[in-house]
């Protein structure tokens, strides 16, 4: 099973209630959220599974808690880095599978296999997006910036209808910041994703 997820910040106490908690996640601490964050992933994962991080694994700590912690999430993990990754001690760097910029996979929602873009930043025009490929980003937290991206992508997808552009399907990009609604501080599956984020709005200020 792939899953995927961003933005976890750990060792980051501006995101928790002990510091800024600039996007309002409900934890009075780092101690708190790291169990949390901790038992969501290991309850789900297991070792055979794959867990695209989009980036922003973390923020602070020193490279020797980090490198703890990140060993005892299960899963094999596959790092599309984002600006607050920090590769440069190589114990870190060597719980990853692989470490990249940006990268395309494949998946599946029920029996349709669907071409995914991954990519920290939420960006406008991505490959295939006029052919059914989703992209899965971070980045922007639960921020008035991603109201503003998904607006334009929902524009996009009203002048593609009005106008019967031939070819063109329904725009889809998905936000898989650990603090939005639907991915709820845990990894997620691709059709979990699309599933919930259809019932489940972002959580935004």
């Amino acid at each position: 099973m792939n899953y995927y997820i961003s933005d976890l910040h750990l060792f980051h106490k501006n995101v928790t209630k002990a510091g800024r908690d600039f996007d309002n996640r409900p934890f009075a601490d780092l101690e708190e959220m790291h169990a949390h964050i901790l038992e969501r992933w290991n309850n789900k994962v297991t070792d055979g599974d794959v867990v695209y991080v989009v980036g922003d694994m973390a923020m602070r700590g020193t490279h020797r808690d980090l490198a703890e912690y990140v060993s005892r999430l299960k899963g094999r993990k596959i790092l599309i880095k984002g600006n607050h990754d920090d590769l440069s001690d190589a114990r870190y760097r060597r719980l990853y599978d692989y470490v990249c910029d940006y990268k395309e996979v494949s998946d599946n929602v029920g029996r349709d296999s669907v071409k995914l873009v991954l990519c920290h930043y939420p960006i406008l025009m991505w490959n295939g997006q006029h052919r059914g490929s989703i992209l899965l980003y971070g980045h922007v937290h639960n921020s008035e910036e991603d109201a503003i991206f998904q607006d334009s992508l929902a524009r996009f997808n009203i002048e593609n209808r009005e106008n019967r552009n031939v070819g063109s399907v329904e725009l889809r990009a998905y936000n898989v910041g650990c603090m939005i609604s639907y991915m709820d501080y845990e990894p997620r599956s691709l059709e979990e994703i699309v599933e919930r984020s259809s019932v489940c709005a972002p959580s935004r200020r």
